[in-house]
């Protein structure tokens, strides 16, 4: 489907993994719930499309034009969205350059041969004018091929450095581009034609007579002024552009890599909302079964751990610090609000406590559930397969510029290998996705069993 014409086309929930619609013309094209995985759509333009439910994984976007496209829960992991545009696919003062010379057909070709052409022959100027300074043996030539020479490489001095003033005035006060072209045209042409009448009647005046009487009828005398302003006034015109295309290039570069760390945020945003911990469904499951036996048996109790029940909810749904953070202080009281409903289903049981170094380190900001799974983990994986009591601490404290977030438990040990059923994983990538490098988690069995989260303190607000 390379270089298609697929306009409004609707490719909803279809799989397209691996399907290739490179060059193509895309533009409101329904993509909603398709598996585009591995999909290349490079150099394509796909305004107006949409991605809703798609999968991206590791699709190639890259030079597409994305103005108005919709990616509301699109995967995309690994997606390549290098040097794609969110403006209008093509406007006439975008016509540049780069963008000619990019061009595989004709018009890529003739400005490459232009472009060649005039380089070679300025270079050829440069050799021809610098051998018969060193070869010539006639003295008039030498000392006019000097002088050329020198007042071209002063000429184009005052030219860059007149350029470079003009550039910064014109960007802030002008911003038509022709207005600028003809402008610094005018100026530089001005500049240069004083600029060579003091430098010919300084140096150059002795040298031309001796020159135009040694050689009289040499027709490159009689060439009018103006025709070597033209030198000039394209290398000013050429700089201008050429800086103002770099310009162009850097802020579309810092506009790419804003672009595409919105999508990094995006997809650490999505990552996070997929291991954000919920109460576990059994978990709610266990607690009305014990509230159903209870409301016969001991109705006061019934009513504690509906309490309960309603607190530990209110905390998962009703915070209105950061979606991902919360202080050691709110998590803590949601971690004993779950001990709580759990010892009134284990009864003696279970034990808890739960210690804080110093009074400081409740204010703390850590990741939101971050505690709840792991005292999870201890009752289901401990305390619940012991026929004695069960004793959990939770232990917060601070060492060697670490905040330490331990949980202990006298239940079996940990096996060799860990499953994936203590959710250690979920709690490794959310600790990875917030803090790289500067987090991490350790299980030990000695001296006593313990699940430690260890965060650099530098990495905590």
């Amino acid at each position: 489907m390379q270089a298609s014409s697929l306009d409004g086309r609707d490719f909803s929930n279809m799989n397209l993994e691996n399907a290739d619609f490179s060059f193509s013309s895309l533009k409101g094209t329904n993509f909603d719930g398709a598996n585009l995985r591995n999909a290349k759509m490079r150099f394509s333009a796909l305004d107006q499309t949409t991605f809703r439910n798609s999968d991206l994984t590791n699709a190639d976007l890259s030079f597409s034009s994305l103005l108005n496209v919709d990616l509301t829960d699109a995967k995309v992991e690994g997606a390549n969205f290098s040097y794609t545009s969110n403006e209008r696919s093509f406007r006439w003062q975008d016509l540049n350059l780069i963008g000619m010379l990019q061009n595989q057909g004709w018009v890529g070709t003739a400005v490459a041969i232009i472009l060649g052409a005039l380089f070679l022959y300025g270079m050829n100027a440069i050799l021809f004018f610098s051998a018969a300074i060193f070869y010539e043996e006639e003295p008039v030539r030498v000392t006019l091929y000097q002088y050329l020479v020198l007042n071209g490489v002063l000429s184009g001095i005052v030219t860059i450095l007149l350029t470079q003033g003009l550039t910064q005035l014109m960007d802030v006060f002008m911003k038509r581009l022709w207005l600028k072209h003809l402008i610094l045209t005018i100026v530089v042409a001005v500049s240069n034609i004083l600029f060579g009448l003091i430098f010919f009647n300084y140096f150059g005046t002795e040298i031309f007579i001796a020159y135009g009487n040694r050689y009289p009828d040499e027709a490159a005398q009689n060439a009018p002024l103006y025709w070597y302003m033209w030198g000039p006034i394209s290398v000013a015109n050429a700089f201008y552009y050429i800086r103002r295309a770099g310009q162009q290039l850097s802020r579309k570069i810092s506009d790419q890599e804003y672009q595409l760390l919105n999508l990094e945020k995006l997809k650490t945003r999505a990552e996070l909302d997929a291991l954000q911990a919920r109460i576990n469904p059994h978990f709610l499951y266990n607690s009305l079964n014990s509230i159903a036996s209870l409301v016969h048996e001991d109705p006061d109790k019934a009513e504690e751990m509906t309490l309960l029940l309603s607190k530990l909810f209110r905390y998962t749904t009703g915070r209105k610090t950061s979606d991902y953070f919360d202080t050691i202080e709110n998590e803590l009281e949601m971690v004993e609000t779950y001990l709580q409903i759990e010892k009134v289903r284990f009864g003696s049981r279970l034990q808890f406590s739960v210690e804080v170094q110093e009074t400081g380190l409740s204010q703390l900001l850590i990741p939101k559930f971050i505690l709840q799974p792991i005292v999870e983990n201890a009752i289901k994986h401990g305390v619940s397969r012991m026929a004695e009591a069960g004793n959990i601490v939770v232990k917060i404290y601070e060492e060697n510029n670490w905040l330490h977030l331990c949980v202990h438990d006298n239940g079996p040990a940990f096996p060799e290998t860990m499953g994936a059923g203590y959710g250690i994983k979920s709690i490794q990538d959310k600790l990875k996705l917030l803090y790289g490098d500067l987090a991490r988690i350790e299980l030990h069995n000695e001296p006593v069993k313990t699940v430690n989260i260890g965060i650099q303190r530098s990495a905590i607000g």
